[in-house]
């Protein structure tokens, strides 16, 4: 392959890419494709669909820590495969969708199998990448996800073209059909058992800490700031949209051409900006860099509320690549102090804590943003981008009280090998 493509080389890393690649084609399906299919073919309300999610949403965030857990104490590779096959079967059973009620006995599962995957996956990813080459591997994942979702995306547009009960059905086995091909490439990797901090013997201490991730309030602390940062995915596919055609009065159409930037800037970029994240005190400088780069945009999302539009759109894409470098420096960052602040054997634990505080910053901010943005115009922005380099600046100090207060690791006694 070119430079230019997202892929690694032959091996692990390769296959799980496959696996990633295959399965964010169903999520590009469904993302474009799915409130459609249960509005216009299913027939249910927008505001019934949207408060559908939004419950399935809150619901599912508690299957990331546990299901975390259980893939330091399993072998991650089958566990996902696993909630893969899971995720199809919920994916399928949209087809029997015909009420509100239905639609919750359907997402509510479905939100659990997918948020506790993530927390599954990044296990998966640790164990596939090593200490030294995680938060590559993430990147690079990342990377190819994101070309995954345009190609869903773009393939449901035919069947949104057709807008026919057939067609609908056709995206709704797609998404499915691309969980059980996932799964299937999954199983190529080799095993990766539990980490020896994970495998205890009965009576035997238990490392990381007492109670786990949620009771770790340094490392809380540090996976808060990132949370915060998080947002600006909201603020991507959510704000930025609503402000692009309502207050800078650009055409629906530069909403596409905004959001194909990013994903084109991530596809080139997520790697490349990812690197020095493995251990926790460069991540954090990081995180600090990701807050500064993001606040330096809302400015710039901001004046283009004032412009014509012509200047406006220029703007509007310039803000965007801008947000995107500090959008990836935030994701390896957060992925690295995720990694490196959790205790070796509850490295799944530790990053589903992560996730679900991410998950209730991106929920509650869904209302909050749009409301602070769209509500009070340029100061909105401004206000933001001053939360953002608060969290960014605040990053350091909370993750060097985190690293001096981390458990020293157990020493080996002579003779025992590594």
């Amino acid at each position: 392959m070119g430079r230019v493509s997202p892929l690694p080389p032959p091996g692990p890393l390769r296959t799980l890419a496959y696996a990633t690649l295959v399965n964010t084609v169903g999520a590009g399906l469904w993302l474009a494709g799915g409130a459609l299919y249960l509005t216009r073919d299913v027939g249910l309300s927008a505001t019934s669909v949207g408060a559908g999610l939004t419950v399935a949403g809150l619901v599912g965030l508690s299957a990331s820590v546990p299901l975390g857990a259980l893939a330091d104490r399993s072998d991650p590779r089958t566990l996902r495969a696993v909630l893969q096959v899971g995720q199809a079967v919920a994916a399928l059973a949209y087809l029997l969708v015909g009420s509100f009620p239905a639609f919750l006995a359907v997402a509510v599962p479905e939100a659990l199998l997918a948020t506790g995957n993530l927390a599954v996956r990044a296990a998966l990813v640790a164990a596939v990448g090593g200490p030294d080459g995680r938060v590559h591997a993430f990147a690079t994942l990342r990377a190819v996800a994101n070309l995954g979702i345009t190609v869903g995306t773009a393939l449901a547009g035919i069947a949104l073209a057709v807008d026919t009960h057939r067609a609908y059905q056709v995206l709704v086995v797609g998404n499915a059909a691309t969980y059980l091909l996932s799964a299937a490439l999954l199983l190529r990797l080799p095993p990766q058992p539990a980490t020896d901090g994970a495998r205890r013997t009965p009576g035997a201490p238990r490392r990381g800490g007492r109670g786990g991730p949620l009771r770790d309030g340094r490392f809380l602390a540090v996976s808060g700031a990132s949370a915060v940062l998080s947002t600006h995915v909201t603020v991507l596919v959510l704000v930025v949209p609503l402000w692009t055609v309502d207050r800078a009065g650009a055409p629906p159409p530069v909403v596409s051409a905004v959001l194909l930037a990013n994903t084109i800037l991530t596809v080139l970029l997520a790697v490349r900006l990812s690197r020095g994240a493995e251990r926790a005190a460069p991540a954090a400088r990081k995180l600090r860099r990701a807050g500064l780069v993001l606040a330096a945009a809302t400015p710039l999302y901001a004046v283009t509320g004032v412009l014509p539009v012509l200047p406006a759109v220029v703007l509007l894409l310039v803000a965007t690549a801008v947000w995107t470098v500090g959008d990836l420096w935030h994701g390896a960052a957060g992925a690295g102090l995720a990694y490196d602040l959790a205790p070796p054997g509850a490295i799944g634990a530790y990053q589903g804590a992560d996730g679900l505080l991410a998950g209730l910053a991106q929920a509650l901010g869904r209302g909050l943003l749009t409301l602070l943005v769209l509500g009070s115009g340029p100061v909105g922005w401004l206000v933001l981008g001053v939360v953002f380099a608060a969290a960014g600046l605040a990053a350091p100090a909370l993750t060097r009280r985190a690293v001096a207060h981390r458990p020293a690791p157990r020493a080996r006694p002579v003779g025992v090998p590594g």
